[in-house]
């Protein structure tokens, strides 16, 4: 299943995690962050504006990145400081292998917005989906899109030993679905409503949802620069939640929408259907039981197990509770 391909990646990550010191921390003027361009989010909004730059005190600066599992390797060599809506799969394979990240906050919420695509012709869906076996797939390994084909094909009875599974981000599988070149595509964003026009999904968001595949992405970092730069990371976060509250009062959204669009390089109707299909819990609920205060820690350890079953990933972690830092959050939570 091109596991050794995403065991090198990782052994990459692990070994190449040399973190910023102290010293250079302490001498930081600008930082740098990772996001996605066509995902939709409030943050982007607050980054037009500056408000970011403003509040903090520093310049930032934005990159785009394809995938999670780039975004942990960006943050290993150091180029990265902090990441936002990266995949909760990336992440937990990025800290199984060893690579010294903590999950900050929730970013954003989003079943609908992460699924696999069967092409129309092949009249594949749950009622038959056991003729997936022997189809070709593109499944960009180590994402939230691969946990959540791992699991649909776990529901469905299908041995993904029985699949031919292409590692291929989703853009690229978004082309290849519409050319015909692959049978399933999983993915989300943008390339999932592409792929949409030429295929159906197995299971909607509320019946992955009701199978335990919850989708969610976080706002994660390095520890060590992280512990160097906790005040910074607070009012980022800060910022961050406080254009999700503005974005939650819908008096808001019509000023926010043309902004937040042309920022993630989508017109504004693309973008209304996506962020409607997301959830933005606040930073009192993400402090709760339900995410980062227990639950998002027992789900990963989920998620990890799947992956080493999968043969995914060489080994789990015994507890994913180092991997959550709740200190900037809770800061943010009362600035």
């Amino acid at each position: 299943m091109n596991s050794k391909h995403l065991k090198g990646t990782i052994a990459a990550l692990a070994t190449s995690a040399a973190m910023l010191t102290g010293s250079q921390a302490m001498a930081m003027d600008e930082i740098t962050v990772a996001y996605f361009l066509e995902w939709p989010m409030p943050f982007e909004y607050a980054k037009q504006m500056g408000t970011y730059d403003e509040e903090l005190g520093v310049k930032v600066n934005w990159v785009s990145f394809e995938s999670g599992v780039k975004m942990s390797a960006a943050m290993a060599s150091g180029d990265v400081h902090l990441s936002v809506s990266q995949g909760l799969p990336p992440f937990v394979v990025a800290t199984s292998a060893g690579q010294d990240l903590q999950i900050l906050d929730v970013a954003v919420s989003y079943a609908d917005n992460d699924n696999c695509v069967v092409r129309s012709e092949l009249e594949i869906d749950k009622t038959n989906a056991g003729e997936l076996a022997g189809k070709k797939v593109a499944v960009p390994l180590g994402t939230a899109a691969h946990y959540g084909f791992l699991k649909q094909m776990s529901h469905f009875g299908v041995d993904v030993g029985s699949i031919e599974v292409v590692d291929m981000d989703p853009p690229d599988a978004a082309a290849a679905i519409a050319q015909g070149s692959i049978d399933m595509f999983c993915g989300w964003g943008g390339s999932l409503r592409r792929a949409l026009e030429h295929g159906n999904v197995l299971l909607t968001g509320d019946e992955k949802t009701e199978l335990g595949i919850l989708v969610f992405d976080v706002t994660s970092g390095p520890s060590g620069w992280v512990a160097e730069n906790g005040d910074l990371v607070a009012k980022f976060l800060k910022v961050t939640a406080d254009a999700n509250a503005m974005w939650a009062d819908e008096a808001n959204q019509a000023k926010m929408l043309p902004v937040i669009a042309k920022d993630a390089g989508m017109d504004e109707e693309s973008t209304m259907s996506t962020i409607a299909t997301f959830s933005f819990p606040t930073v009192e609920e993400q402090m709760g039981a339900g995410w980062l205060g227990g639950n998002a820690q027992t789900f990963m350890k989920g998620v990890a197990d799947v992956f080493v079953e999968a043969k995914s990933i060489d080994s789990a972690l015994d507890s994913y509770d180092g991997a959550v830092n709740t200190g900037p959050l809770a800061a943010a939570g009362g600035m």
